[in-house]
């Protein structure tokens, strides 16, 4: 990806403790993954051994995208309007509903940029918005 002479627009992070989306979804079970995640996003995340550390980077995503367009989470951008794929190459590519792409396009940037990492214990996301 070439971003010479782009300009960044915006920049958020987020560092989420995976014990908190475990608890979550032990107490709330099905309906907590459906408030947060995407089909896509559950049926990835569920398929691994210990789905957690997924489930809160790609929640830790969510809220560094919010930050990153100064909303966060609202009426115009809500939890499943970001959703975070994984790319041929491994790479996490975000994906948004139309209401968050209008939101990109008004913060006159053309892409969300994210990277994921998570430790036992903590999941952390970087995002980018970029002209």
């Amino acid at each position: 990806m070439n971003l010479n002479g782009g300009n960044v627009i915006g920049v958020g992070v987020d560092l989420t403790e995976i014990s908190r989306i475990r608890s979550a979804h032990q107490k709330h079970g099905q309906s907590f993954l459906d408030k947060i995640f995407t089909p896509d996003e559950q049926a990835f995340c569920l398929s691994k051994a210990d789905p957690y550390p997924s489930l809160a980077a790609r929640f830790a995503a969510k809220e560094a995208v919010s930050k990153a367009l100064g909303t966060g989470f609202s009426e115009k951008f809500l939890l499943t309007s970001c959703s975070v794929k994984t790319g041929t190459e491994g790479e996490p590519l975000v994906v948004l509903d139309d209401k968050a792409k209008a939101l990109v396009h008004e913060k006159g940037a053309t892409q969300v940029l994210v990277s994921l990492t998570h430790t036992d214990q903590l999941a952390e996301a970087f995002a980018v918005l970029v002209k």
